[in-house]
């Protein structure tokens, strides 16, 4: 993969499992790279492109992935779980806390996992589902920052990240990799969300269930384990 919307591309959508999360039908690649369009698409609208950054409040649910690969899609950077007070275009959070973060004017708020009446905060699951069901084509230089915070990662960094734990841990269609490391350490989404995608194996958000791989800052319950210190991505870009 040279690209993130390599890992998105069209001809990649199938039935194969590639997101589960607690209490849905989970998505297959079909159903997850569309609504990763979508979801640019949905950003795009609330003032989100190259250089931007979107926070986004982790949580076992589809929008902060789907966040993540359409904020990718713009040349956005994502910052996981960012602070209460973040310099942030869009802040992507759980209904219940979303009101609890400020961001400088200008700002967007969007909620998922049930609306919040507020006119001001946008509506993750039902915004997105309205949206065009296409993503134009656009070209994104390989040092744009993909994950921005105290530890800035550039797309190349962490596309190179997850290829090489792919590669190394043979993952290939039809394998589950269980996420048990936040989000908020780089290479937690490097091993547990882009190199799943690189293969078009599974990413499995539901802890409870386990998997063939699990991504863990130490022990887990899965006979192969990704630990965090073993993943090849070092944090010394600025931020």
């Amino acid at each position: 993969m040279d690209t993130f919307a390599d890992l998105v591309a069209r001809e990649r959508r199938s039935d194969d499992p590639a997101l589960a999360v607690p209490d849905s039908r989970g998505y297959d690649y079909h159903r997850l790279l569309t609504t990763a369009w979508k979801t640019g698409n949905f950003l795009r609208h609330l003032g989100v492109g190259e250089g931007a950054t979107v926070g986004v409040v982790a949580a076992p649910a589809a929008p902060p992935v789907l966040g993540f690969l359409g904020s990718a899609l713009l040349g956005a950077g994502v910052r996981f779980d960012p602070p209460r007070e973040v310099d942030a275009r869009v802040l992507l959070a759980p209904g219940a806390i979303v009101g609890e973060y400020d961001l400088p004017p200008g700002g967007q708020y969007a909620s998922y996992g049930g609306a919040v009446d507020d006119p001001r905060v946008s509506h993750f699951e039902s915004d997105v589902w309205s949206e065009n069901p296409a993503f134009p084509e656009t070209p994104i230089p390989p040092e744009t920052t993909a994950l921005a915070g105290d530890r800035a990662v550039s797309r190349a960094d962490l596309l190179d990240a997850g290829e090489a734990v792919a590669e190394a841990r043979h993952l290939e269609a039809g394998d589950s990799v269980v996420v048990r490391a936040p989000l908020s350490d780089p290479r937690a989404v490097a091993a547990g969300v882009v190199a799943p995608l690189v293969a078009g194996a599974e990413i499995r958000l539901d802890a409870d269930r386990t998997g063939d791989f699990a991504v863990a800052v130490e022990d887990a319950p899965e006979k192969e384990v990704v630990r965090l210190a073993d993943v090849p991505l070092s944090f010394d870009r600025p931020n």
